[in-house]
């Protein structure tokens, strides 16, 4: 007797319940999407014990007719698609129909549906794949799915299942993120008597994100949002016997437009990993390293290396363009212009951040640090109209002719003001210990007026700075209209440097200073075997160097600006860098690295006193940067404590 046989229906459904049905989240997911495809305005979900007990989705959308509700438990029955051409322009959330068979194998479910055309609906229930009852009833427009005991048949599976918070808290972080894809559909969550999530649909996206995460976390988000047209590079021609006449081949070719929109964290924003990054392809959530790393460089010199900002995006682009049927829980996909696509996402978010040029609020700094505690959670805030409409104009900029005071020039002063002699300040000195309200009115002085909210552009804000005098030689202390400001002199000027040395390296222009003897550094084998692959790019950047004898380089010319007794420790220090990337060297980032290495190494330290002049120019040269918010490896440059604060502190107001 032969040894291949063919399995049961039952357990060909149980395995592929394995592929798409992981955890409860899982069936919210793909129940979700098939409501959303039927063009839902209204969903509800109610879950019990993290949905072990009771998963139901409740939606008005165009529901089914007795014949459609019985055959949609068929495996691979669908109504998305037709044939395998229509896998290339695949619109819709769901469509291999393997979902609702593989969760009524494993679980015991209940339809209810009707379509608006029929005058009676339809009751289907199963258990474990078996079909229990079908009947008539009467019933409102649209569908009800009840999901009860899953895995109740496969306790195997079962028992990898998590707390009932940890898997009620992925079903509400899906359900909250396709609330924020779609703002013009009503969503609700509840587990238990728990109302989670209540979000009426809305304008637009800036609305849905105030009123799911509140102003708070609007607060720490800047707004997204760019086009562009895609080539015809690559796409395939149809066979001779299926091609049509010119003008209809040129139109059934056109590849159509790139989009992305949605909101990034400011810099101070950091996350430990990146579990707070969220991606939607076409109304689809996804996980995909291609944008992930276009994230990644998009925040390069703006976050430290190691950690990851909060983000929220939405990318469209037409249905022929992205392939994704690529895995059975349709959560990753594959572009067919894979490098446009990544570049796209790149340089918009980075010229977003560059526009923005957020400024870092002092009593905030203090305390931000990396966290991996889950920032994107939903809240019970609603939104005031006046609120809506301040972040409504993230995605309509103001008009340049409005009417704006200028303050008034202060006089010219070469004074310097002396802080330094062990002067100890404690991070928090700076905010007032009282908790109850002063009541006593002040007769004194007169109230001082409260300050507009200052421009988050930070160009025009250092522009204004006027130097005071150093904080332990290390730090400049500055005043303007805005408030006061503490600038770090060595990453200010870091960022400087780091900037000028990019411009000087794209017009091949590079400073560059002989040293009066060559300089012997000992390499290891492996910064030796780097080092060949990376002197043509460190020849570029101001360096001359030759091997002397197997494992030593002699350096004769080095980056202008660097002390001879610190390139020795720079060039360890680069080549120790490069030799723990895990992805293949790119030309692009050990020219970033060269530059930033080169700048930390030349600029002013701390502990360095400076005069009024020195601390002006630095000022200057600082507001004429592209991002003059931190330095190249990640660290803020300046501090901000606003007129706001000051007067909050004073309990002026």
């Amino acid at each position: 007797m032969g040894k291949i046989h063919i399995l049961s229906d039952k357990v060909a459904n149980q395995i592929a319940a394995g592929e798409v049905v992981e955890r409860p989240a899982s069936v919210v997911k793909e129940l979700l999407e098939n409501s959303l495809d039927a063009g839902s305005t209204r969903i509800k979900i109610n879950v019990e014990a993290g949905g072990k007990k009771l998963i139901q989705i409740i939606d008005d959308g165009c529901g089914m007719v007795r014949d459609d509700a019985l055959l949609a438990f068929e495996r691979h029955a669908t109504s998305k698609i037709k044939n395998a051409e229509d896998l290339l322009t695949i619109a819709t959330l769901g469509f291999r129909g393997e979902a609702l068979p593989s969760i009524a194998s494993v679980a015991r479910l209940r339809l209810e549906t009707r379509a608006p055309q029929e005058d009676s609906g339809t009751v289907v229930e199963i258990n474990g794949g078996k079909i229990f009852k079908v009947e008539e009833a009467g019933l409102p427009a649209g569908t009800s799915i009840t999901v009860r005991d899953l895995f109740f048949n496969i306790p195997a599976r079962k028992k990898f299942l998590r707390a009932e918070s940890t898997e009620l808290s992925h079903i509400a972080s899906l359900v909250t993120h396709y609330a924020m894809a779609h703002p013009d559909k009503h969503f609700e969550l509840h587990s238990a008597t728990n109302a989670m999530l209540v979000a009426p649909p809305v304008s637009d996206y800036s609305q849905r994100v105030y009123q799911v995460f509140g102003k708070e976390t609007l607060d720490q988000m800047i707004a997204v949002a760019a086009m562009q047209t895609l080539d015809r590079v690559g796409l395939p021609q149809p066979p001779p016997w299926k091609r049509k006449d010119d003008d209809e081949a040129e139109a059934a070719v056109e590849p159509g437009d790139l989009r992305v929109h949605g909101f990034v964290s400011k810099p101070e924003i950091q996350k430990l990993n990146r579990n707070s990054i969220f991606l939607f392809v076409n109304g689809r959530l996804i996980r995909d390293r291609l944008i992930q790393h276009a994230l990644t460089e998009a925040y390069r010199n703006i976050l430290p290396p190691t950690v990851f900002p909060v983000v929220l995006l939405f990318l469209e682009l037409p249905a022929g363009e992205v392939d994704v049927n690529v895995h059975p829980s349709k959560t990753e996909v594959r572009f067919r212009q894979q490098s446009v696509v990544h570049d796209f996402v790149r340089d918009s978010v980075r010229a977003a951040l560059m526009k923005a040029r957020p400024v870092p609020q002092f009593a905030a700094e203090i305390y931000a640090h990396p966290t991996a505690s889950p920032s994107l959670t939903p809240g019970s805030r609603g939104a005031t109209a006046e609120a809506s409409t301040a972040w409504r104009d993230l995605y309509a900029p103001a008009t340049a002719t409005g009417f704006a005071l200028q303050s008034p020039v202060a006089p010219a002063s070469n004074e310097r003001f002396q802080f330094s002699g062990g002067i100890s300040v404690e991070a928090n000195a700076a905010v007032s210990l009282a908790r109850e309200p002063v009541t006593v009115e002040d007769h004194c002085t007169p109230p001082i007026a409260e300050e507009p909210e200052a421009p988050s552009d930070l160009g025009p804000s250092l522009a204004t700075l006027k130097p005071l005098g150093q904080i332990r030689d290390s730090f400049i202390l500055a005043v303007n209209y805005e408030g006061l400001w503490i600038v770090d002199q060595h990453v200010s000027h870091e960022r400087v440097l780091f900037e000028k040395i990019l411009k000087q390296r794209a017009a091949q222009k590079v400073e560059s200073q002989r040293m009066l003897m060559p300089l012997l550094v000992e390499l290891t084998p492996g910064q030796h075997a780097l080092f060949t692959e990376i002197s043509d790019e460190l020849a570029t950047n101001g360096f001359e160097a030759e091997p002397f004898g197997s494992r030593s380089i002699a350096v004769k010319v080095a980056p202008a600006g660097v002390d001879a007794t610190a390139v020795e420790h720079m060039l360890h220090e680069l080549l120790d860098q490069l030799s723990r990337e895990e992805q293949e060297l790119n030309m692009e980032k050990v020219r970033i690295r060269i530059a930033a290495s080169i700048a930390c190494h030349a600029a002013i330290k701390v502990n360095m006193p400076l005069e009024q002049n020195k601390m002006e120019w630095l000022l200057a040269e600082l507001a004429k940067t592209e991002c003059p918010m931190s330095c190249p490896h990640g660290r803020p440059v300046v501090l901000r404590y606003s007129m706001k604060d000051i007067q909050k502190a004073f309990k002026r107001i």
